[in-house]
């Protein structure tokens, strides 16, 4: 038998859950029927292409209804700074709580180019127009289309984005923490080279 098997056979018993380490904590702005500001917090977001972003949120989400509604929304990479707010919006509905951004003490811009709200204390933001909702039992929920991609000017080193700065953070799914990603630790595209 295998150590693999043998150190597998002995592990504890996980229930299903949404195992892949890291998840992002991406914050999706929209705005309201009223015009205010709501913000959800999601993991369950990926890129699809370089100008595509999938969410896999229910149409229960008063942000889901926000974005077929207005047919836009921008998304942020939550970083350290703001744990608390991010945590925040993933634990007020804003079905229930009307205020939920203002709570926040973070501010806002509107896009330009889609009609949802920029988060200005946020280092990276995608302006998405909405595409299409995917409801079947394979669909992806919100697709959107990102048409500008904004970083604050601190997170760069030259013409690219310096990661550590940005002191972005993942969920663990496995004991509901969040974790700073940082420190880069090989080149990709080329580490993987040696082996050849």
């Amino acid at each position: 038998m295998s150590r693999a098997l043998v150190k597998n056979l002995l592990a504890p018993i996980i229930l299903p859950t949404e195992a892949i380490f890291p998840m992002p904590v991406l914050l999706i702005s929209t705005y309201n029927e009223d015009g205010s500001v709501d913000v959800m917090n999601a993991a369950w977001g990926t890129m699809l292409a370089r100008d595509r972003v999938a969410l896999n949120l229910t149409e229960s989400h008063k942000t889901v209804q926000n974005i077929k509604e207005r047919k836009g929304f921008v998304v942020h990479i939550a970083d350290a700074k703001h744990v608390v707010e991010a945590d925040f919006f993933g634990i007020a509905s804003g079905n229930n709580m009307k205020d939920k951004f203002e709570k926040s003490g973070l501010t806002t811009v509107k896009s330009d180019l889609v009609d949802a709200p920029i988060i200005n204390e946020l280092p990276i933001a995608m302006e998405c127009e909405f595409i299409e909702y995917q409801s079947d039992e394979t669909g992806m929920g919100v697709i959107g289309k990102v048409v500008k991609t904004s970083i604050e000017e601190a997170n760069m080193s030259g013409d690219k984005v310096n990661i550590d700065s940005l002191e972005a953070i993942a969920f663990d799914p496995y004991t509901h923490g969040y974790y700073k990603v940082s420190g880069r630790v090989g080149e990709a595209f080329s580490d993987g080279k040696k082996l050849f």
